[in-house]
């Protein structure tokens, strides 16, 4: 994948990244939206950085990590990957209360559609914001969306210095093994 420059950075934005989606997969991975970095790549959390990638691949959720570019081989495992807004910013901090709100009835409509067995949410603000749920904390949520159980996992964003490394692919592994005991 060929780095991009500034040019096709500035050019990103509002473009939209094409979901990884099947029916019936185990887990079907929502991000908050696009970053300019995704956007001009075409791939998901693909900014140098990001730690989505090497967390799967820690969980165990994949046999070698792979590269943003090799995407569509979650399919093969029963993942996948959407994001709660399609549109792509240069933070989620742009994201209006609206569009976050528009884009949970959105993914909402997704999921009883395509029917995963996990819904994982990557950002308890964003999931909190979207879904109106003040009180959501990290892991299984009380609520789901038909049979669809929701997880809600930290923003894996190189930004998010809450959660390092470890402590993001101990995260990611609690959901392995909760969607390994569904079955």
């Amino acid at each position: 994948m060929d780095k991009p420059g500034k040019a096709d950075l500035l050019a990103a934005g509002d473009r939209t990244v094409p979901d990884v989606i099947a029916p019936g997969l185990r887990v079907l991975f929502c991000g908050i939206n696009p970053g300019l970095y995704s956007a001009a790549t075409g791939h998901h959390f693909a900014r140098p950085g990001n730690r989505f990638w090497p967390a799967l691949y820690a969980a165990g959720f994949t046999r070698r990590l792979l590269s943003p570019a090799e995407e569509r081989t979650l399919l093969e495992v029963g993942l996948g990957i959407t994001n709660i807004v399609p549109r792509a910013t240069a933070g989620a901090a742009e994201l209006s209360a609206q569009e976050l709100a528009v884009g949970a009835q959105r993914l909402t409509t997704k999921v009883l559609h395509y029917r995963p067995k996990f819904l994982a949410v990557l950002g308890i603000g964003a999931y909190r914001g979207a879904f109106d749920r003040a009180d959501a904390t990290l892991g299984r949520q009380l609520d789901a969306i038909g049979s669809t159980t929701v997880w809600v996992l930290p923003n894996p964003s190189g930004l998010n210095a809450h959660y390092q490394h470890d402590g993001l692919a101990r995260l990611f592994l609690e959901l392995r093994h909760a969607a390994e005991e569904s079955g």
